[in-house]
C-alpha cells in the first residue's frame, strides 16, 4: 500500500501522531487510506445533494475495510456562470480540480479514491487526475435531476428557461409565466435533465468504465444512487487489492466505446474537449478525425434534450447506458470496468425496456452519430457541430457575417433585433487562449432559438457552446482568432457556406484575399491581464486538441 509511506516505520512516529489527532482508531491505521474527493457546495444543484453520498460513499468503505479521509475540490455551475465574465473561470476550473486532486492525493500517499462529482468540468478534471496519478479509482457521479412540471407539462432547464428569453422578448410569453417557469424548471438536487455536459460526461464516464452499472442516469433523489455510492465505497477496497488502476480500465478501445456512446446519445460537443484531455493524462493521444470517424458509423438512437423530446428520467427508466451497451454491442469492444464485469457482460444482463427512447439500431433517428467535425478555410484545425440538434433544413447553410469581438456584443445586437434570416453570427477572441477560458454561449444560442431564428440564422465561434445548445451551432474553430486564424480575418458581409454532411466550412473569400487580410492582422491586447486567467491564457493548448494545459 502506498499509505506506508505516511504510516510504518520508526521514522514515521510523527506522522502517526498527526493521524491519530485526526481520530483514526489504532485498529484501522492499517487498512487502506482511501481519499474520497467531494465537490460537494450549497450553489450547484447538482452537487447540493452530495452530503447523503458522502455517508454512503463511506459506509460502503468501511463495510469493504478501507479507511475514508474526505477532501473537496470547487465547482463551478455553468447555467449560473452563464453569460457574463463568471464563465471565464469553467472550463479553466476542469484543470484547477485535476491539480487539487493530484497535489492532496500526492502528498498524503493515499492507497484508491474515490471521486464524488457531478457537473461539467468537475468530472472530466477529476478523470483527469484520476490517469494521471494512476492508482485504483473510482467515480460517483451524483445524478440528474427530476423534470420540472407545470400545467401539466414537463420542463427542463434549457428549453424552457433560457429559451424563453427569446420568446419572453418577441412577446410569445408574459411575464407571469416567465416567473412561473423559473420556480419550476428546476424542481431540486441533480444535474440539468437533458444530454447537457454534466449529464453527457456522466454517461461517457460509465461507457468507459469508471462508474458502476447505471450510475449515470439513476435520479439524484433516488435510494438507488445511495445505494451505488454504498457498493461504490466497497468496491474501491477490491480494485486497491487486486491493482486495478485507471490506465487499466481507460484504455484506447475504452475510450472508442465512450465516443460511440457520446454520439449514440447526441451528447455535447464538451465532450470533444474533455474527452481527449482525459485521455492525455491518461498517456493515449486521441486525434479530432476520431470522434468525426466514429460518428460515421454510429447511429443515433436516443432522441434526448435539448434537441430531442426525452429526459434523463426517461433513458434510466428505459435501461440506462447498459442498454444502450446492449443497443451498440456490435460496434463495441468488451473491455475492462471497475465493476469487475467487462462491458459485453453489462450488455448481455440489460434490457431495453423502452424501445422508443433507447431504439434499436435499424430504426435510429439518424445514421450518424451526434457529433460532426468540419473543417475548411475558416477553420483548417476543425471546427464542431452537435449535428443531431440541427433541423435538415439547416444541415447546408450559406449566409452572411455579421461580426462581434465578444460575446456581450452579439447578444446586444440579437436582443435589439439585429440579426436577421440569412445571417451567420460571429463570436470571436472568445477561444481558449482568447476568451480567455473559452466560455459557453448557450445565453445567446438559446435566445436565438427563443426568437424563432434556428431555422434562418447560423452561428460560429472559436468559444464553445452549451451541451443545451441546439440548431445550427459550430464552435471551437481553430485555430483560434487570438492565435491568429481565418476567424480573425472576417467581416461583416462576408459570405459564409456551411455544409455539415460534407464536412466543410469556408469563407467565400480567395485564397489570396484571406492571405492579404492575414499579413495586416495584429494580435489585440489580452482581455485579462493577472490572475489565474491571465496564466491559462499563456499555457492552454488548442480547442482542437482538448484545451489542456501545456
Amino acid at each position: 500500500m502506498r499509505s506506508k509511506t505516511i504510516k510504518e516505520g520508526i521514522e514515521r512516529v510523527p506522522h502517526r501522531a498527526l493521524l491519530y489527532a485526526t481520530g483514526i482508531p489504532r485498529s484501522e491505521i492499517n487498512k487502506p487510506f482511501i481519499g474520497v474527493v467531494t465537490s460537494f457546495t450549497d450553489i450547484i444543484p447538482g452537487h447540493i445533494g452530495m452530503k447523503d453520498l458522502e455517508r454512503f460513499i463511506e459506509k460502503g468503505i468501511h463495510t469493504g475495510g478501507g479507511y475514508p479521509f474526505f477532501f473537496g475540490v470547487p465547482g463551478i455551475c455553468d447555467g449560473i456562470a452563464m453569460g457574463h465574465s463568471g464563465m471565464h473561470y469553467s472550463l479553466p476550473s476542469r484543470e484547477l480540480i485535476a491539480d487539487m486532486v493530484e497535489s492532496v492525493t500526492e502528498a498524503h500517499k493515499f492507497d484508491g479514491l474515490v471521486l464524488l462529482t457531478n457537473c461539467d468540468k468537475i468530472t472530466p478534471g477529476m478523470l483527469m487526475a484520476a490517469g494521471r496519478i494512476n492508482i485504483p479509482a473510482i467515480v460517483v457521479t451524483a445524478g440528474p435531476m427530476h423534470s420540472g412540471h407545470l400545467r401539466g407539462e414537463r420542463l427542463s432547464l434549457v428549453n424552457d428557461t433560457f429559451e424563453a428569453i427569446g420568446k419572453f422578448k418577441k412577446g410569445l410569453i408574459k411575464d407571469n409565466e416567465l416567473q412561473a417557469l423559473e420556480m419550476c424548471a428546476c424542481p431540486g438536487a441533480g444535474s440539468c435533465q437533458g444530454m447537457y455536459t454534466a449529464n453527457t460526461m456522466a454517461c461517457v464516464t460509465e461507457a468507459i468504465g469508471m462508474s458502476i452499472p447505471y450510475c449515470a442516469t439513476a435520479l439524484a433523489s433516488d435510494a438507488e444512487k445511495k445505494r451505488i455510492a454504498f457498493e461504490s465505497g466497497r468496491r474501491i477496497v477490491e480494485l486497491i487489492k487486486k491493482n486495478i488502476t485507471p490506465r487499466k480500465i481507460m484504455t484506447r478501445k475504452a475510450f472508442e466505446n465512450a465516443i460511440r456512446v457520446d454520439m449514440a446519445l447526441g451528447g455535447s460537443t464538451n465532450t470533444v474537449l474533455h474527452i481527449p484531455a482525459i485521455a492525455h493524462d491518461a498517456g493515449i493521444k486521441l486525434p479530432l478525425e476520431l470522434f468525426d470517424e466514429l460518428s460515421k458509423t454510429t447511429p443515433h438512437i436516443a432522441d434526448m434534450l435539448p434537441g430531442g423530446r426525452h429526459y434523463l428520467e426517461d433513458l434510466h427508466y428505459a435501461g440506462g447506458i447498459p442498454a444502450v451497451l446492449r443497443t451498440l454491442e456490435d460496434l463495441l469492444h468488451n473491455t475492462a470496468t471497475v465493476s469487475g464485469l467487462k462491458t459485453g457482460k453489462i450488455a448481455d444482463m440489460a434490457v431495453v425496456s423502452d424501445p422508443e427512447v433507447i431504439r434499436p439500431v435499424k430504426k435510429a433517428h439518424h445514421k450518424e452519430g451526434g457529433i460532426a467535425i468540419l473543417r475548411g478555410n475558416l477553420a483548417p484545425d476543425g471546427a464542431v457541430v452537435k449535428q443531431s440538434a440541427v433541423s435538415r433544413k439547416m444541415m447546408r447553410f450559406e449566409g452572411t457575417a455579421i461580426v462581434f469581438d465578444s460575446e456581450e456584443a452579439g447578444m446586444k445586437a440579437i436582443l435589439n433585433g439585429k440579426i436577421a434570416p440569412g445571417n451567420i453570427v460571429v463570436i470571436r477572441y472568445e477561444g481558449p487562449k482568447g476568451g480567455p477560458g473559452m466560455r459557453e454561449m448557450l445565453s445567446l444560442t438559446a435566445t436565438i432559438a427563443g426568437l424563432g431564428l434556428s431555422e434562418s440564422v447560423a452561428l460560429i465561434t472559436d468559444g464553445r457552446f452549451s451541451g443545451g445548445t441546439r440548431g445550427p451551432c459550430i464552435g471551437h474553430i481553430s485555430p483560434e482568432a487570438m492565435e491568429g486564424g481565418p476567424i480573425a480575418i472576417l467581416r461583416t458581409g462576408d459570405r459564409i457556406r456551411i455544409d455539415i454532411p460534407e464536412r466543410t466550412i469556408d469563407v467565400l473569400l480567395s485564397d489570396e484575399e484571406i492571405e492579404k487580410r492575414l499579413s495586416r492582422w495584429k494580435k489585440p491586447e489580452p482581455k485579462i491581464k493577472k490572475g489565474y486567467l491571465s496564466r491559462y491564457a499563456r499555457l492552454v493548448s488548442s480547442a482542437a486538441s482538448g484545451a489542456i494545459m501545456e
